[in-house]
């Protein structure tokens, strides 16, 4: 009976199973909504300890919460100097107020209903899971765009096997990279959309949105805006696309210059948006509103166009601002030398480790061999070839950035996606579709495919089975490498926390000199001030820092003095306070180490059940300068 039912069964699993697929390609964006609400509960869930403990593991997450903290305590809007660094002037952070506006609203949110602390907590675990979405529908327009059918779901999905790109929207992530990254993959939406008008109004509009958070996409967002010229170039009519664009980028860019830039991005500066790059995007967005008005019929009439006013552009440019084409950062070459150099994402993806790149490099192979096989199908189909090839340049343009620095690495992992996704899907529509011997061959893809996709959990076991393969030996650690290596994450992770820190709070509030990069941690977790932070804006103060730690012990009072620093504090083993130690062995900082502390420091006891990481010394200014260290273990 079962056996004769069976034919039945499989003909009504069949049509289900093609109700339930049409119902998800007509309404994918509610079911993108829906997953993404899944896989945001599952995410804080996953991560409550950390939410818990307030656990804001990198510098600008800490000055991001604190920023927001303190304009909710009255600081002006305009204002973004952070005042309990280097006080009583403060620093100068670069950042605009507009990813201040929903971490802001959720801790007022939750404030009705917990008490501060757990709402400021809330607040900063979902703030940055919401431009995941954008994120998400942005990517799975881009793949049924590409792929048709439910190819949506896999372009929604793959993102979390991008370990370094995901990272940026998981809880407690809470600065400013993920909405970046958001708006980019929703300008390149706009880019490849068929609906011209939309396409451009939706690039403009995240263009300038990402520009007013500020310029660390704008190389991308320039290679979409240059795509968006190309086209029109060899495309006639497409000026129906490149028009809102120009119109949206010109107009929003004024806009949001107006309502976030702070008080210091309304001077000339070039790593924010400021009456510079409101200058420079009102002529670039007037240029091509005129080539887009301009009655040319042929491609070289256009393409002469284009070249003719892109020169002006650049020479307005170029004139005016010549600094903010060669630099945005416009740091001294000591600064570069002694500080951005040693910053691991400033640095090339063939410097890092293998245990780094190759993982990381998984998801931009996957999407390159996808984009070969889809644009060997699109041959022959010129909008279809066209529509690859935009999305293909930019994946490889934002891979080819992993070589200047390891930064790029999140927008390769993400823009890469859609072609991966699309060879995904073709693979299981072979599978589920094709002849047997077809379905052989794609499951043998798909299961390659996955592989690359998700090398990041699976690296350890294919390097393993790949030095078996090639016959080759684990290379020997020097004596000690291991523990050394230890004692920094221990240290790194330790001299963070909570607990450790807030211990500090038993003292008066006082400014504490402490490794740069411990800084906006130390000013988050207690009520004391610090030195400096990592802000390029600031680089004067952050070599002084660099000078303090590498020079001799009678160099470094002078200069604590000029930034008013009432206390030392010392975390043994911490990441930066190698590099003194590797870089000035005779210095003051590595004397610390091995426990030569001069007469004018006196160690600070702090009444705690805990064993703290890091010691705590009073700067005596009143102690005679020429004294002679004390040798202390």
């Amino acid at each position: 009976m079962i056996l004769q039912s069976w034919p039945a069964l499989r003909t009504r699993a069949a049509a289900l199973l093609a109700v339930a697929s049409r119902y998800a390609e007509e309404h994918w964006k509610w079911l993108t909504i829906l997953l993404w609400i899944a896989i945001a509960a599952g995410c804080l869930i996953s991560r409550w300890a950390q939410v818990h403990w307030l656990m804001l593991a990198d510098t600008d997450d800490n000055i991001r919460f604190l920023q927001v903290k303190d304009w909710l305590a009255g600081q002006g809007w305009y204002d973004l100097r952070q005042y309990r660094l280097d006080p009583p002037a403060g620093f100068n952070i670069h950042w605009s107020r507009l990813v201040d506006l929903p971490l802001a609203g959720l801790m007022l949110f939750f404030r009705a209903f917990v008490d501060q602390g757990m709402a400021d907590r809330l607040a900063c675990a979902i703030a940055p899971m919401l431009p995941m979405l954008p994120l998400m529908l942005g990517l799975g327009f881009i793949t049924r765009r590409l792929a048709g059918g439910n190819s949506w779901v896999l372009g929604t999905l793959l993102p979390f096997a991008a370990q370094m790109g995901i990272g940026m929207f998981m809880p407690m992530r809470i600065d400013h990279h993920g909405w970046q990254l958001a708006f980019t993959v929703l300008m390149l939406a706009g880019v490849v959309d068929r609906n011209w008008f939309r396409g451009g109004v939706m690039a403009g509009v995240s263009s300038a949105l990402s520009i007013a958070i500020g310029m660390e996409m704008i190389v991308y967002l320039a290679a979409g805006g240059a795509l968006i010229a190309l086209r029109w170039v060899f495309k006639e009519g497409a000026g129906r696309r490149m028009l809102p664009y120009a119109l949206s980028l010109g107009g929003a860019t004024s806009v949001l210059f107006v309502l976030f830039a702070s008080n210091a991005n309304r001077q000339m500066v070039c790593d924010a948006i400021s009456p510079i790059w409101v200058a420079i995007f009102a002529a670039a967005s007037a240029g091509m509103v005129l080539l887009a008005l301009l009655p040319l019929k042929s491609w070289p009439a256009r393409l002469g166009a284009g070249v003719l006013v892109g020169a002006a552009v650049a020479a307005f440019a170029w004139v005016n601002w010549p600094q903010c084409l060669t630099g945005a950062y416009q740091i001294s070459p000591e600064l570069e030398r002694l500080w951005l150099a040693n910053i691991r994402e400033a640095k090339p993806i063939t410097v890092q480790a293998r245990s780094l790149y190759v993982p990381l490099m998984a998801i931009p192979l996957a999407g390159l061999i996808g984009l070969l096989w889809a644009l060997w199908e699109a041959r022959r189909d010129s909008e279809r070839l066209w529509a690859w090839a935009t999305v293909g340049l930019m994946m490889l343009f934002s891979t080819a950035l992993l070589f200047w620095q390891l930064r790029a690495g999140p927008a390769a992992q993400l823009l890469a996606i859609p072609p991966a996704a699309w060879a995904g899907y073709r693979l299981l529509c072979a599978i589920g579709r094709g002849k047997p011997l077809v379905r052989g061959v794609a499951i043998v893809g798909a299961a390659l495919l996955a592989v690359i996709a998700f090398a990041t959990p699976l690296y350890p076991q294919i390097n393993g089975l790949w030095m078996q393969l090639a016959g080759e030996l684990p290379q020997p650690q020097r004596p000690g490498a291991k523990a050394r290596k230890d004692a920094i994450n221990r240290a790194n992770s330790r001299c963070r926390t909570l607990p450790s820190l807030e211990v500090l709070n038993q003292l008066p509030p006082a400014t504490i000199f402490t490794m740069v990069d411990l800084g906006p941690r130390l000013i988050v977790a207690t009520h004391h001030s610090a030195v400096a932070g990592p802000y390029h804006r600031n680089g004067a103060t952050i070599l002084d820092m660099h000078h303090a730690f590498d020079g001799p012990p009678e160099a470094f009072r002078p200069i604590a003095a000029r930034h008013h620093a009432n206390y030392l504090l010392i975390c043994p083993g911490f990441p930066e306070g190698t590099i003194y130690q590797a870089r000035s062995p005779q210095g003051f900082y590595a004397g610390m180490i091995r426990g030569e502390v001069p007469a004018w420091l006196h160690p600070v006891t702090l009444k705690t059940g805990l064993t703290l990481p890091y010691s705590l010394y009073r700067i005596d200014y009143s102690a005679p300068a020429g004294e002679k260290a004390a040798q202390q273990r």
